[in-house]
């Protein structure tokens, strides 16, 4: 064997080692989560991979000890509204900065990312006194208004990147055969700027579903979410690590089910977002 030869065996030995080690820092937690999920306090601690397993920590979730039910669909009710929210007023906003002629735009548009650099801890103490006030304190009403705060901004930049590609000359035509400018953006715009909005939609869920620091000082009993509900696994002995197992089961199934729906589309608009 040659020293070309030799070098290849070698580089080829290095990168599946590397890969090997990746796959294994990325997945082995989530097997470690999906064994201890069906583990009985005995074995939870225990390293072994062999062991009986059990349904019982799921049912005590769901048992009136925790009313994880109720958090769960608090999640669901704030995701829901604030994407229901969040798509239609950035692509209107993403669309009239992309195409007309706005003064200061460029100014604008750092002011909208500006407000993604500010902490939340400094965002939710006027947050606090401004629900306080008006009683919409420990409501979900209170954490779409907040989310909006980060998804909007965020959903802007990245929507506008993509209708910056769309040609206008296929707009010109639809004007020219007489389609108003909803109508133009309705069958024109939207449909090849999906993967775009796609994309902005996965992030902004993600960032909403996963959303901890405003839920944990703006909620208290009523519309506590799912980030906030898996720190109540808390018994006299410390963390109870087979039901939080069992709630962080639970708790990843409606990114993985959205994420399968979505994963085409995701991919077509983080390839081109690559490619611009």
């Amino acid at each position: 064997m040659n020293t070309v030869k030799r070098k290849k065996v070698i580089y080829s030995v290095f990168e599946l080692i590397g890969v090997l080690l990746v796959v294994t820092f990325l997945f082995f937690p989530i097997l470690w989560i999906l064994l201890t999920a069906f583990k009985s306090g005995e074995d939870v601690y225990s390293i072994s991979v062999i062991f009986e397993p059990t349904l019982d920590n799921f049912r005590r979730i769901f048992s009136s000890a925790y009313n994880f039910e109720n958090y769960y669909m608090n999640s669901l009710i704030v995701v829901f509204f604030t994407l229901i929210i969040t798509l239609p007023v950035s692509i209107l906003a993403a669309y009239s900065i992309s195409r007309f002629k706005i003064p200061g735009k460029t100014l604008l548009m750092f002011a909208i990312l500006a407000t993604q650099f500010i902490p939340l801890i400094v965002n939710v103490i006027p947050f606090f006194s401004a629900f306080r006030n008006w009683g919409l304190l420990d409501t979900t009403i209170a954490l779409i208004i907040v989310n909006l705060g980060h998804t909007i901004p965020y959903a802007i930049w990245l929507i506008k990147g993509f209708m910056d590609s769309i040609p206008k000359d296929m707009e010109e035509a639809g004007a020219i055969d007489g389609a108003s400018r909803l109508r133009i953006i309705w069958n024109i715009v939207l449909p090849m700027a999906k993967p775009g909005i796609i994309t902005a939609t996965v992030f902004c869920f993600v960032v909403v579903w996963n959303e901890f620091m405003f839920a944990l000082i703006l909620t208290s009993q009523e519309a506590v979410t799912l980030p906030v509900a898996l720190s109540y696994f808390v018994g006299e002995n410390g963390v109870i690590w087979n039901e939080m197992a069992a709630a962080g089961i639970i708790y990843v199934i409606p990114t993985i089910i959205f994420m399968l729906i979505v994963r085409k589309q995701f991919v077509k608009g983080m390839s081109a977002g690559a490619i611009k």
